[in-house]
């Protein structure tokens, strides 16, 4: 194996190496089915075979027209924003809260740790019941807990109530974090995820950049109450859009080979007839019909009124218990462990600007207003955008380019050079910014840093992202909730960090930020060369694939 990486002997196939020399067009899931009765999609779109094969249930979220599945990204995507945005908006005001409320800066800043502390355990509480119940549900109560949150803090009269209202908030944050992702792998096939996931994490920048940028002007001209009252507001208009438009998207289906094999002969032979009964009208096709064989079994449409319910089935066999211990199986698979620490630490650095920003740029020499704090989150917005465009392309280039080199074939590890560009962005974004602030620059310095450190996040989520979902395919959802536990992370710097800024000063603490940053970007090295051999490792464990998987 050349640059480095060692080869594995005990299998002939590890799990997510790809020979692309060898590939057709046929998904490697479907390559005993006879390619005519393989479902393709329809216009410009009529050369792909789709996966995953859909049934001919016109209840199946596949079959469902674009036009619906847009709909539903579009508001949990908006509720995704305004909850990316719920979190660090009251940032750019937290001299003047912590004012009004009688308490010091530290203490509201453990405010925003407990916050984040709850996510953390609210993703280990959702995540099992959104795969044992479905997301519809989840998606409910969370915006329930959102809407009755924001309502309660612009009520709270003193820092006690306050904090309740944020730990409650916390708890309905977390489906939005996670499970947004679930809801696109349940309605879109693999070739129109992508933009997909691009549209629901421009949502969550524009709520997290673009909270802070909107929320200083709030707090200066209406008060910071007005915040929460807006967040109130926006939840008001899209809890009855998500009880309207945002039906059950889980569905249980056999693969594809299984319901070739189980409809036998006739089955097959009727296949022709049943197969095109769809909706020209979307890019897939949904059935028109109100009844559509599948085998022996006859299914009728479900009726809209139907849909409305808030829970009807069981969308999984496992144990509940199994599906709340797999991610903290997960989490100490190496790729996991790895994207947690480096996706974790990244993310928890950039957290501690929010919970800074205010203390370091409303007092001598920058001397900036709530609104002037609000406008440094145009500078991470900016430069996240550019980073998030950038990453993408950037990484299937170099994968595809190593691939070609490397004759054909594809290594996950393939994903991990561009980290070498984010590691760069980020010792500038993250020693610069305290250097910048200790000798007293001009404020482009630090907030050009701001920005840079944020970019940094957005070109290596490409590499970590992409790199665990090539390695460990079935168990993503897994690890993303594992990874998320870097919450737990979060919640620990940020309850003390003010008190630690204000002891050893801004150089000190950016320095050992910057330190643990570096740190943490060169496990790529070792991941890099023996992560072939440790996919292997794991996929040779019988007792543990057993575990890990669907029963």
């Amino acid at each position: 194996m050349p640059w480095g990486i060692l080869e594995d002997h005990h299998m002939e196939h590890v799990p997510g190496t790809i020979f692309l020399a060898d590939q057709s067009d046929v998904p490697e899931e479907y390559r005993n089915i006879p390619r005519d009765l393989l479902k393709h999609g329809t216009g410009r779109h009529s050369h792909i075979i789709l996966a995953p094969q859909p049934t001919d249930s016109p209840n199946d979220p596949l079959n469902w027209p674009t036009w619906r599945k847009d709909l539903i990204l579009v508001i949990v995507g908006l509720s995704a924003g305004v909850v990316g945005a719920y979190g660090p908006m009251l940032s750019p005001g937290f001299v003047e809260i912590a004012a009004a409320l009688g308490i010091t800066v530290n203490t509201l800043s453990q405010a925003t740790a407990w916050v984040i502390l709850m996510i953390g355990i609210s993703l280990f509480i959702f995540n099992p019941l959104a795969k044992k119940i479905g997301r519809r549900p989840v998606y409910v109560i969370s915006s329930i807990i959102m809407l009755s949150g924001s309502i309660w803090g612009a009520l709270a009269k003193d820092y006690n109530s306050f904090l309740g209202s944020r730990i409650w908030s916390g708890l309905g944050m977390a489906p939005y974090e996670v499970l947004v992702q679930c809801t696109i792998a349940d309605i879109y096939y693999v070739h129109q995820r992508a933009t997909r996931i691009a549209v629901w994490n421009m949502f969550l920048l524009c709520g997290i950049s673009g909270g802070a940028l909107i929320a200083g002007y709030i707090i200066e001209d209406q008060g910071w109450q007005w915040t929460l009252i807006w967040c109130a507001i926006i939840f008001g208009i899209l809890l009855p859009l998500v009880l309207l438009f945002v039906p059950e998207t889980a569905y249980r289906r056999n693969s594809y080979e299984q319901q070739w094999l189980g409809q036998g002969a006739t089955g097959r032979d009727a296949k022709s007839e049943t197969s095109e009964k769809r909706d020209g009208s979307s890019e897939q096709g949904s059935a028109k019909v109100e009844t559509v064989e599948t085998g022996a079994v006859t299914e009728r449409k479900e009726s809209y009124l139907r849909s409305l319910r808030l829970w009807g089935n069981i969308y999984t066999d496992t144990p509940l218990w199994k599906i709340f211990v797999r991610p903290m199986v997960v989490f100490f698979y190496p790729a996991v462990l790895w994207g947690f620490l480096l996706y974790g630490v990244t993310l928890t650095w950039i957290v501690v600007f929010s919970v800074v920003n205010a203390v370091i740029f409303t007092a001598p020499p920058y001397n900036f207003s709530v609104s002037e704090t609000g406008l440094i989150s145009l500078s991470p917005f900016i430069l996240t955008f550019i980073g998030e465009i950038a990453s993408g392309p950037l990484n299937d280039w170099v994968c595809l380019y190593l691939a070609k080199k490397n004759h054909g074939i594809y290594e996950p590890e393939f994903r991990l050079p561009p980290i070498i560009i984010s590691f760069l962005v980020g010792v500038a974004g993250f020693f610069g910014f305290g250097a910048t602030v200790h000798y007293q620059t001009h404020w482009t310095g630090p907030v050009l840093c701001f920005g840079l450190a944020n970019m940094s996040l957005a070109l290596s989520n490409a590499s970590v992202f992409g790199y665990i979902i090539d390695s460990h395919k079935e168990l993503s959802e897994e690890a993303f909730v594992a990874i998320n536990a870097r919450n737990f992370l979060t919640f620990g710097l940020t309850y003390f960090v003010n008190d630690w800024l204000a002891k050893d000063g801004v150089l000190s603490v950016f320095n050992v930020l910057g330190g643990v940053f570096v740190a943490v970007n060169v496990l790529t090295i070792p991941l890099w060369i023996f992560g072939k051999r440790l996919r292997s490792l794991i996929a040779r464990n019988k007792a543990l694939h057993q575990f890990m998987h669907e029963d």
